[in-house]
């Protein structure tokens, strides 16, 4: 197998093929750029950093399905999974660049409000204080559209991995990151080809603590805390599960485990304190699975 990694969407982009299948490989990480350059809020060429900067901008249509993605996903966590959290995530945090700590009214005169973005198919534009960020989803969004891409070309051994968002072209090992230490809590083998794993966590991304981490309860306008990692696993999109788990993370444990009891996925999530949820269903999706801490 080849294996390669480029920085790319604020991580590191690896994505592994056959060895004959190098042409392929580099077409995929051309579509991952395409894909930042539409839905980076940093990169100034592209769409989401225009948006927020200008209020109104020409969406290519990887920006207008990341869009209307995120509609849905706020639609189904009840507002949890909510994209106008940029006005803290980038807007007070700086998260990525000279990142600070806000006070706590800053925070709470946050603008958050989803009816505050209009788009269609062409065009997109933000009232006054609305700032988009879709790091809750697009890095499984670029995972996607690699993987539909070396799907069409017949290739279904391998990986790719955007930091916590992996598919695994055929069946693969995959270790979960302890979040609490440099070490792993449990591994596992997939169960079934082309399937999808996502991980989030306060871990690695926080200022000063982690209780000032990246992921944003857009309802209280406040880093959640209820959760160190949350790993999901489906035979659907990246996309989803990159933004459900990014939704149940900032939810309250109950609520959060309500919500994904709904969905279908499976489900292993590590609260702060220390405590174990594994889904009833988990082995459906993953086989050899062990805790190993």
């Amino acid at each position: 197998m080849l294996e390669r990694t480029q920085v790319l969407m604020g991580t590191y982009a690896t994505i592994t093929v056959p060895q004959e299948k190098r042409k392929e490989q580099q077409k995929a990480f051309e579509i991952l750029y395409a894909v930042e350059h539409s839905l980076s809020s940093y990169d100034p060429n592209a769409d989401i950093y225009k948006l927020n900067h200008n209020r109104t901008v020409s969406l290519s249509p990887y920006s207008y399905e990341a869009l209307l993605l995120s509609k849905r996903y706020y639609k189904e966590s009840d507002g949890y999974f909510d994209i106008t959290v940029g006005s803290i995530t980038r807007g007070l945090f700086h998260f990525g660049e000279a990142e600070r700590l806000p006070e706590r009214q800053e925070l709470q005169k946050a603008k958050i409000d989803f009816k505050g973005l209009h788009f269609n198919a062409e065009r997109a534009e933000v009232e006054k204080g609305v700032t988009i960020d879709l790091g809750g989803m697009g890095k499984g969004f670029g995972v996607d559209k690699a993987e539909a891409y070396l799907s069409e070309q017949n290739i279904t051994e391998g990986r790719i991995a955007l930091s916590g968002d992996i598919r695994c072209l055929g069946t693969c090992k995959v270790a979960i990151q302890d979040p609490f230490s440099e070490g792993t809590i449990a591994s596992f083998t997939t169960r079934h080809p082309n399937m999808a794993i996502s991980t989030s966590g306060n871990y690695r991304r926080y200022v000063e603590s982690k209780s000032n981490s990246h992921l944003i309860d857009p309802k209280k306008r406040m880093s959640e805390t209820a959760f160190a990692s949350i790993t999901l696993l489906s035979r659907g999109s990246n996309s989803d599960i990159d933004a459900y788990a990014t939704a149940a993370s900032v939810m309250p444990v109950t609520k959060a485990l309500r919500f994904l009891e709904m969905l279908d996925v499976a489900y292993l999530l590590v609260s702060t304190d220390g405590e174990r949820y594994k889904s009833s269903n988990f082995e459906q999706f993953a086989s050899r699975f062990i805790y190993l801490k």
